[in-house]
């Protein structure tokens, strides 16, 4: 296995990017959307080129993908305030390093804009694995594309 490279996406990434985000919600997220359609129709409805490239010129915030070999496996933004909206990575390369990797550069350019902590919210899915990287719930599950699977969480920056 090669080692895992971070970058900042760039439009010709979109794409790529977005297959990589669906997939990753459609079947990895179950415990999430349940298979129910109208929480994957929300859930991906932003999932698309023109929208991440939008999110790639929006003031304030960093979108990151991973590559194994030249090719994204995860995709993660990151606002300047140090929270973390996004996060996704492809089923093929889960456990493998790829969300491990993207979730260290996120938190990396969060400090670089003078954050000591980060904030996120987490789906059922994830919260083993941010809890796993020092991440604690902060608040009561919230509403998020229809699921009650919105767990506030957040981590002190060294």
């Amino acid at each position: 296995m090669s080692p895992i490279q971070v970058r900042d996406a760039l439009p010709g990434d979109a794409e790529d990017a977005c297959d990589v985000m669906r997939r990753s919600i459609v079947d990895l997220c179950e415990a999430d959307h349940r298979g129910h359609p109208a929480i994957l129709a929300a859930w991906l409805a932003n999932k698309q080129p023109a929208v991440f490239r939008a999110w790639l010129a929006e003031a304030g915030n960093s979108v990151l993908v991973a590559l194994d070999q030249d090719r994204i496996v995860a995709v993660g933004a990151v606002r300047d305030s140090g929270e973390i909206t996004l996060n996704y990575v492809s089923p093929a390369h889960r456990f493998r390093g790829a969300s491990r990797a993207l979730l260290a550069a996120l938190e990396q350019r969060a400090r670089s804009r003078g954050n000591t902590r980060c904030t996120l919210s987490s789906t059922a899915t994830a919260r083993r694995f941010y809890r796993a990287h020092g991440y604690v719930e902060t608040g009561a599950p919230r509403r998020q594309f229809g699921t009650e699977t919105g767990f506030p969480m957040a981590k002190p920056l060294d």
